[in-house]
């Protein structure tokens, strides 16, 4: 499982053209049809006059701006401008949109990521030095937006509520360091060493680094404390690379030469299983299945204790475990996708959600997707796995531009350049 970065998207005011995504076979009616029926229930059901919708909040924010929000923030990250115009984040308060606050960002870095931890928000991106491109996290102040640290490594929060900072990659050696949030401070850290690192999220932060060395043994190490667990070699008799897939207590050693796949326990990398002619792209963590992606375009659904396969299918992309249930997609036109619930266990289709654009994929949180129905405005689902059904949470016929669900909100580009509107969703 990856870190706890958000990534949170570009808005943008440059929409290509593209063809309208098929709609889902239950809400599959135009808007008008749609809101018709939403003002209709809601009459009945008070038998009142329906108030009008409160004008949405526009907010100004250059093209390709992020935006997120954490409380009772509303934070857009601008990107860096042409000629002098720094990067910078801003901070407005909700639900008014009062300003309370901008700061700059170091004008050599593109920025992607935003993480609000502890009083503090930490801007994760990437900047270009002498030696090439390597990540950095800048972490300001969330209620003043003064300047904190700043240090290289993208920000994952440790399960004791400090922070895990991994850097390095393409061209710089792989850096480790645990620091706090507060002031950057450095509790372990690791340098000047080769590997693909991998981290095992939990729902309170990451508790395990794993790394596999260019030219050396695996290591586990509790991401905690940098203790060493486990060291192995792992490599087949040939000394070939290995690639690492990490989901929940199992490291998958695959061997892509061979075609072969050996699960080990991770605390101690003891082996549990092997799969011959298995071809694996990536892995998934599919509750109580295993799922690989193989490099037939199959998804393969593993007992997690013995490899062996529970099903397979080549009709579904990527898959996610909610509720016992899992929701897998097709490859839809556009930004939308078709998503459908299936049986964990047997892989058997429950219910078909239809096309939708979904933003919110956290843990535990509400799946949020839009549509754009093809007589404009946009139609926001919550996808509910576990019912296998989609909730119709609002109409908004105003709306245009590039959108996107936020907590509670729908953020659009206005059609006046350099602002978003924020449109407040209804319960």
């Amino acid at each position: 499982m990856t870190g706890s970065v958000i990534d949170l998207g570009d808005l943008r005011d440059d929409r290509g053209p593209e063809s309208t995504p098929r709609p889902p076979r239950a809400h599959g009616r135009p808007l008008r049809c749609a809101l018709v029926v939403v003002l209709a229930l809601v009459t009945l059901a008070a038998s009142a006059v329906v108030p009008p919708r409160p004008a949405p909040l526009t907010l100004p924010g250059r093209p390709g701006s992020d935006v997120m929000i954490d409380g009772d923030l509303l934070l857009v990250m601008e990107p860096a401008g042409t000629g002098t115009r720094q990067a910078r984040l801003a901070a407005y308060r909700l639900p008014g949109g009062e300003p309370v606050w901008q700061a700059p960002l170091s004008a050599e870095a593109r920025y992607w990521g935003l993480t609000p931890l502890a009083g503090t928000l930490l801007a994760t991106g990437y900047e270009i030095g002498p030696e090439g491109r390597d990540t950095l996290t800048v972490a300001l102040d969330r209620a003043t937006g003064a300047y904190r640290w700043q240090q290289p490594g993208i920000a994952s929060k440790l399960t004791d509520g400090n922070l895990l900072l991994r850097g390095g990659g393409e061209t710089y050696p792989t850096s480790l360091r645990a620091v706090d949030p507060c002031c950057g401070t450095v509790r372990w850290q690791l340098s000047g060493i080769r590997a693909d690192v991998q981290v095992r999220g939990t729902g309170l932060g990451v508790d395990r680094v794993v790394l596999n060395q260019v030219d050396g043994p695996v290591e586990v190490r509790d991401a905690i404390t940098g203790t060493v667990l486990a060291r192995a070699d792992l490599r087949p008799p040939d000394g070939g690379p290995i690639g690492l897939d990490l989901t929940k207590d199992l490291v998958l050693a695959i061997d892509r030469g061979s075609g072969t796949v050996t699960a080990y326990g991770l605390d101690q990398l003891v082996p549990r299983w092997t799969r011959a002619r298995l071809h694996v792209d990536f892995a998934l963590d599919c509750g109580p299945v295993l799922c690989v992606r193989t490099g037939n375009n199959e998804l393969q659904a593993l007992d997690p204790a013995t490899g062996e396969v529970r099903w397979r299918s080549s009709q579904w992309g990527w898959a996610w475990a909610a509720d016992g249930r899992l929701m897998a997609n097709i490859s839809g036109i556009g930004p939308s996708e078709q998503y459908v619930v299936l049986d964990a266990l047997t892989g058997r289709q429950l219910a078909d959600l239809g096309q939708w654009e979904l933003y919110q994929l956290g843990v535990g949180g509400r799946l949020v997707g839009i549509r754009r129905p093809p007589d404009g405005g946009v139609l926001v689902g919550e996808l509910d796995i576990a019912a296998g059904e989609v909730r119709i949470v609002d109409v908004l016929p105003d709306a245009t531009g590039e959108c996107q669900a936020i907590t509670g909100y729908l953020v659009c580009t206005a059609t006046a350049a350099g602002s978003y509107q924020l449109w407040k969703l209804t319960d």
